[in-house]
């Protein structure tokens, strides 16, 4: 049976150097607000926001690269995420 001392070691959690995260991929530059709520991707030369929403079909709201992935504009989103009907 493990000392109090040593179950107290036991329960200390190694989280490593945390400058070991400063390299790890989290780029958000390919969303088109970083940080914020919204999923949709950047605006770009090869990615043009030219695309209707599936749901409200609002023009030029999505880039192929949001269709491609199954998403709505951000107001549908909203929407669906309140439980809110179309």
């Amino acid at each position: 049976m493990p000392t109090p001392q040593e179950a107290e070691e036991d329960d200390d959690v190694d989280y490593g150097d945390p400058h070991d995260f400063d390299n790890c991929d989290d780029d958000r530059s390919m969303f088109a607000d970083p940080g914020g709520g919204s999923a949709l991707r950047v605006e770009t030369d090869d990615n043009p926001r030219n695309l209707p929403c599936p749901n409200c079909k609002r023009e030029n709201v999505l880039t192929p690269a949001d269709r491609d992935l199954g998403y709505q504009c951000d107001s549908c989103a909203d929407r669906a995420e309140r439980g809110d009907d179309y």
